[in-house]
């Protein structure tokens, strides 16, 4: 039964209370759940090589001319071929790996560029070959003015007419256009696995009585009215009806923005306390930021079920949106709830001379520190490619402006401590420690990337040598299968798996590589032979399992560790999609870590979704910055941030601004909004404090000292 005459049968209230639980529910399943049985890799070969569009699920229709008028536009004028790939799924592959692998095997050239969509997925990728003249900066310009904006509106078409238009733009130096979306099919090859054709719950899922159906949305409508009740919060009355669900929706955006900002700079905050007065003493902060936390994550896993596949019931879509507002404010009034009780304890901190001399103190160490970043930067260099570390490379200049950025806060704090204005040297020396913080964030990350390589690059060896052994035993399998046996995609992972073997082995030898890729692209073509080959095995290898494993979780520590100090250290120019990504991706390797002792299999997967989302982050957050000047749409700390991301450059308002320190103007310098920095972050002037939205402002009032 569908979801739409679902909503017909039951009350507002109702309906809107057992939607956000049904959705989390079935997006949850229990660690105890068998592993999902080996999938054979959608093959979508042959790709039409004359028309260069591949359609598995008739997503065209009656548009296919258009399409193919647009690629052999692009042909003509800038000798560019754009193949494009409709499937219903990319099957257990990340959408990379699939697109990747189907160039490759067909062989696609330097001027050759693959779109491929999974329509019921969801998910789309562009693999273009280096040296294209194609940057990854222009793929992801494309991706997201012209390829994304069509495709949640399901116009199929459109994404590839737009894809099309946006390379030849970017190749001709132009701004990408916009599409003119034309909305489409939800899927028009099929729902994604345990969905329905018209993209709503399957039967199978969530078929049950009327009856029982309206018992559970009263329960659920009860188990809201409860919890809210108990925070000491009205029964819910959904007090947006009158909203359109366009402005909910950009409500619930802001809100997560803000949200997330309370949580980051609360934590920075129970660190500085915990460090001063012990654990103890903070505990009872810790454990509201710990809730405030679970509330968050909570509105993440809705907001990426509402990027993944919009609802197509618009009241299926703003009962999502209404419990994201929920959960944001939860998480907000639990901080406000301790904010008093954590101003008191902060009050005892040392009196603003001592605070100063020690926020001088740990800045004088700051210079060392990042000077010794940039020499780990060169001796990296020495070692391995350069996209290996370029996560990092900007961190010592952006470190370089946390500092300039303290240095001028604390001389300000000096001086109005000789003016006798100490509430105005407390707005400053907080500032000055939010930089001194971010600044060590940086350079850190720096250490830990070096770290990281050199445990990918040591554990590289051993997952060429356990993939050679899995080629071994799925070539004998190949050899024994009789020709009328089933095909369970074993052929396709082999030729994969050689192909990734080849390449490695061969950048190995070339050098130099990068080792964190390399054991990435070889843990993901093993895991899936060796998936392949479960069933030809008479036991399975835990001691593989767990190896694999292993390898799979250095990439997603690493990737889910860059992203969140790119978005810690920049926050003020983030934007909703990227802290997303990145909240669910550090869910995922919350859960791969959990149950590495007791379900390998499913915890590979999760770390494997981690690794992906903890990229997926770091790419919007990057693409977030590159029009980043303080204000997010113009003004007065100038054009793009440049390599560093430093806000302005020179350690001033906007290095402030950018890293989330400011809030939204400091001490009336004009300098404010109402929407503080960037996307959020609160309207209260001077640096955050511990609370939620209600109160990380009231800093600015110089009250701590």
């Amino acid at each position: 039964m569908r979801i739409r005459r679902l909503g017909a049968r039951l009350c507002a209230a109702g309906f809107r209370a057992l939607l956000p639980l049904a959705l989390l529910a079935s997006a949850a399943p229990p660690a105890s759940a068998a592993p999902a049985p080996a999938r054979p890799l959608v093959d979508p070969l042959p790709l039409d090589r004359d028309g260069q569009v591949t359609d598995r699920v008739d997503a065209l229709r009656d548009r296919r001319g258009d399409v193919a008028d647009a690629l052999e536009r692009l042909d003509r004028e800038q000798r560019t071929r754009l193949f494009v790939a409709y499937v219903r799924d990319f099957s257990d592959f990340s959408a990379q790996a699939w697109a990747d692998a189907t160039a490759e095997r067909n062989g696609l050239g330097r001027h050759d560029v693959l779109l491929a969509v999974a329509t019921g997925d969801r998910r789309h990728a562009v693999s273009a070959a280096a040296g294209s003249g194609i940057s990854a900066r222009d793929t992801d310009a494309v991706d997201a003015r012209a390829v994304e904006p069509a495709l949640r509106q399901n116009d199929w078409a459109g994404a590839a007419i737009g894809a099309a238009g946006g390379y030849a733009a970017v190749l001709d130096g132009r701004q990408v256009p916009p599409p003119d979306v034309t909305p489409g099919p939800t899927y028009p090859g099929g729902a994604p696995r345990g969905e329905s054709a018209e993209g709503d719950v399957s039967p199978t899922d969530f078929v049950v009585p009327a009856a029982a159906v309206l018992a559970v949305a009263l329960g659920a409508a009860l188990y809201f009215s409860r919890r809210r009740r108990a925070a000491g919060q009205a029964p819910p009355h959904w007090p947006h009806d009158g909203v359109s669900t366009p402005d909910l929706d950009a409500r619930a955006r802001e809100l997560l923005v803000e949200t997330d900002d309370a949580v980051r700079t609360s934590q920075e905050e129970l660190g500085i306390v915990a460090d001063r007065f012990g654990e103890a003493a903070a505990r009872p902060f810790a454990e509201a930021v710990g809730q405030a936390g679970a509330e968050l994550t909570a509105a993440f896993r809705l907001r990426q079920a509402l990027d993944d596949a919009s609802p197509e019931d618009d009241a299926a879509r703003r009962a999502m949106l209404e419990e994201i507002l929920a959960h944001c404010t939860d998480a907000n009034a639990r901080l406000d709830a301790e904010s008093d009780a954590f101003d008191r304890l902060r009050a005892r901190v040392p009196r603003a001379p001592q605070a100063l001399a020690a926020a001088e103190a740990a800045a004088r160490l700051l210079p060392d520190r990042i000077g010794a970043a940039e020499g780990t930067l060169t001796t990296l260099a020495g070692a391995y490619d350069a996209a290996s570390f370029a996560a990092v490379a900007g961190n010592p200049g952006a470190a370089r402006d946390r500092l300039r950025f303290a240095t001028g806060n604390l001389a300000r704090a000096r001086t109005a401590l000789r003016a006798d204005d100490p509430a105005t040297a407390a707005v400053h020396v907080r500032a000055a420690e939010s930089a001194v913080d971010q600044a060590g964030t940086l350079v850190e990350a720096v250490a830990r990337r070096e770290r990281e390589l050199h445990e990918a690059a040591a554990r590289l060896t051993g997952a060429l040598r356990d993939m050679r052994a899995d080629l071994a035993d799925a070539q004998g399998a190949l050899r024994s299968t009789a020709a009328d046996e089933p095909d369970t995609g074993l052929r396709e992972r082999v030729a994969r798996a050689q192909a990734v073997l080849a390449e490695v082995t061969r950048e190995m030898v070339e050098g130099p590589f990068d080792p964190l890729a390399a054991l990435r692209r070889v843990e993901e073509a093993d895991a899936a032979l060796e998936e392949a080959l479960a069933g030809a095995r008479e036991r399975a290898d835990a001691g593989r399992a767990g190896r694999l494993l292993d390898r799979a979780l250095v990439g997603a520590r690493s990737s889910v560790a860059a992203a969140r100090d790119f978005v810690t250290t920049r926050r003020g120019g983030i934007g909703p999609a990227a802290r997303t990504r990145l909240g669910e991706g550090e869910r995922h390797l919350r859960q791969a870590e959990e149950h590495a002792g007791t379900d390998a299999a499913g915890a590979l997967r999760h770390a494997q979704r981690a690794d992906e989302l903890g990229r997926e982050a770091r790419r919007l957050a990057e693409l977030d910055l590159r029009g980043f000047d303080g204000s997010y749409g113009g003004g007065p700390f100038g054009g793009p941030c440049g390599a560093g991301y430093g806000g302005g450059g020179r350690g001033g308002m906007g290095t402030g601004l950018l890293g989330g320190i400011i809030l939204g103007g400091m001490l009336g310098n004009g300098f404010g909004g109402s929407r503080g920095a960037g996307f959020g972050g609160g309207s209260g002037r001077g640096p955050g404090s511990f609370g939620g939205g209600g109160t990380r402002g009231r800093m600015g009032g110089g009250d701590r000292f």
